[in-house]
């Protein structure tokens, strides 16, 4: 594993897919994993409220499954680099749509 990886926890899965809000943030950033999200991108293709995709952003933030960039406005994309992201990147494509 590289430099900030780190093995992937049950821990970590429980907590970074415990919700309606935080699978259908990741399921738009995994699908579109060239593209950096505002809160207000996240907030119109999930259906999400402000206060959801907020609080979902801290979880997946802190968890390093998604990268915060401190532009004005802020922007977040998956992190590509992330063996628990390429993980549920692989489960998402087995699924059909």
């Amino acid at each position: 594993m590289g430099g900030n990886q780190r093995r992937v926890r049950w821990e970590d899965i429980e907590k970074g897919l415990g919700s309606v809000g935080r699978i259908r943030m990741l399921r738009e950033m995994i699908e579109r994993s060239d593209n950096y999200f505002t809160r207000y991108a996240l907030e119109r293709r999930t259906g999400l409220k402000p206060v959801d995709v907020r609080s979902n952003l801290k979880v997946l933030v802190e968890l390093g499954w998604v990268e915060e960039y401190s532009y004005d406005p802020r922007t977040y994309r998956v992190n590509a680099d992330s063996e628990a992201i390429r993980l549920i990147a692989e489960f998402f494509r087995r699924i059909p749509h």
